[in-house]
């Protein structure tokens, strides 16, 4: 099941007092993927004894999707708006294998 899905852990620690307007920023990336048929999953969470840090769990159809999402934001207002609020960034990337509350398989 899901061999050829991507599921994806972003780690974004915000400047001093900026988590929260992180956070919105993301949000509004959230709603810009409700129609990317690739997006299976975009969850914001913000770390509840660190404010400032907001994690992006993701779940793509493809590595494909992935990036092609990627590629379309890149170099936006939004993107950059978001990167100014950004003290350090990170991802892992994962080969799903399986679990509960899954879509279906395509």
């Amino acid at each position: 099941m899901g061999m050829d899905r991507v599921a994806r852990y972003g780690k974004f620690v915000a400047k001093e007092g900026s988590g929260g307007q992180l956070a919105d920023l993301l949000l509004a990336a959230a709603d810009g993927l409700e129609n990317e048929p690739g997006c299976e999953l975009y969850l914001v969470s913000r770390q509840r004894d660190a404010p400032d840090t907001v994690w992006v769990t993701e779940l793509w159809r493809s590595k494909a999707d992935l990036d092609a999402a990627l590629k379309q934001v890149t170099g936006s207002p939004e993107a950059a708006a978001a990167l100014r609020l950004v003290e350090s960034a990170g991802a892992v990337e994962l080969d799903l294998l399986g679990g509960a509350g899954l879509p279906p398989s395509f």
